[in-house]
């Protein structure tokens, strides 16, 4: 089992490239520290200031225990999560189990 989670934003107009740099610099080695796998992320090639974050988690109980740890941790509190959610006009998230059912279902 593996769990995905699709996280869409859209950002305030004129902030992507800026949401994007504290992405990279501070948010993402945040996240890694606290051992979310992050798959991919960036901005979308139809607007900058649409963004997108996936991560990927072994199984629920790690989605919620690296999440605790990084949304409670000093370093997000004290450190980009103002920025980052200044600039955050509306979020989305979705969140996905893959496992042995859902292959099965795809062949059907």
């Amino acid at each position: 089992m593996r769990i995905v989670e699709i996280l869409q934003y859209t950002l305030k107009r004129g902030t992507g490239n800026a949401f994007h740099k504290i992405m990279v610099e501070q948010s993402t080695p945040l996240h890694r520290a606290s051992g979310m796998d992050i798959v991919s992320f960036g901005n979308s090639i139809h607007d900058e200031d649409s963004y997108y974050l996936i991560r990927s988690f072994d199984d629920p109980a790690h989605l919620k225990s690296s999440q605790d740890e990084f949304y409670r941790s000093d370093a997000w509190i004290n450190g980009p999560r103002t920025e980052i959610i200044d600039r955050i006009e509306t979020s989305v998230k979705s969140v996905l189990i893959l496992g042995a059912k859902v292959v099965d279902n795809l062949r059907m």
